[in-house]
């Protein structure tokens, strides 16, 4: 399939909803923060980005489908596309004053992902992945690194917003903090997917995450040699509730880590 319009108009409508993030974080008054749950907040930035993107994709495709974080799931059911959009990832910096939040599209097409791009603002970085094709980071390709060892690896880790999720990851975190050569929070999964993508990690671990968080990410550590599979070792899809994307090489033995740790 011939997605250069596709691409295209993602690329835009990240660009465009970045610099609006920009000028919003400089002025982002906590007081207009409102909770979703008592682990989730949404702010008006998330919902000024979801709707830039939204509209250029409505636009555009009008018979895609979509499924965006605050928005839920919209369009034609009855279409082979799916738009999974996480408008501003990393929304609890973005609140904290940390800049480390990201925009992350991803297009899937009978429910496989063959498009993913996620854009850090701060950085004006934008990563971009197509089935099929090299990743890349601002038009140059990228690839994961060669560390093979436990020991020697730097990782990251995330989780979902369920109590379950929560202690899951701190449970992971006390095993692999001690293994690794560091186990850190960064707090934005596009980013830190985006870091496997790239060598500059070797893995990130994330139970109970909901799919427009990884989606973009999962192509672009596959297109840059690495792989995702779920926290019981199967390959990873937008039916699966935990991830580990990761260089490869560390892979088996993460997972097996992994999976005697409840």
């Amino acid at each position: 399939m011939n997605i250069t319009q596709e691409k295209q108009i993602a690329i835009k409508a990240a660009k465009k909803a970045g610099k609006m993030l920009l000028k919003k974080f400089i002025t982002h008054n906590r007081a207009n923060v409102r909770l979703k749950s008592k682990h989730e907040i949404v702010t008006p930035a998330d919902l000024a980005s979801e709707k830039i993107i939204l509209s250029a994709i409505k636009k555009h495709f009008p018979e895609h489908n979509i499924l965006s974080e605050e928005v839920g799931k919209t369009g034609n059911q009855k279409s082979g596309y799916l738009w999974l959009i996480d408008p501003l990832d990393g929304t609890t910096n973005f609140s904290m004053g940390n800049p480390l939040f990201s925009i992350a599209i991803a297009l899937a097409e009978n429910n496989q992902i063959i498009l993913g791009l996620i854009y850090v603002p701060f950085l004006d970085e934008l990563y971009l992945a197509e089935k099929n094709k090299p990743a890349t980071l601002n038009n140059k390709k990228i690839k994961v690194s060669s560390e093979h060892k436990i020991a020697d690896a730097f990782l990251t880790f995330c989780h979902g917003n369920t109590q379950p999720a929560m202690q899951q990851a701190i449970n992971i975190y006390k095993k692999l903090k001690l293994q690794a050569r560091d186990l850190r929070q960064i707090g934005s999964a596009s980013i830190e997917m985006a870091w496997v993508a790239r060598a500059k990690t070797e893995a990130i671990i994330i139970p109970g995450v909901p799919p427009w968080d990884v989606a973009a990410g999962s192509l672009l550590v596959r297109q840059a040699g690495g792989i995702c599979t779920d926290l019981n070792g199967r390959e990873w899809n937008l039916n699966s509730h935990g991830i580990i994307a990761s260089n490869k090489r560390i892979s088996d033995c993460l997972i097996r880590t992994v999976k005697n740790i409840k």
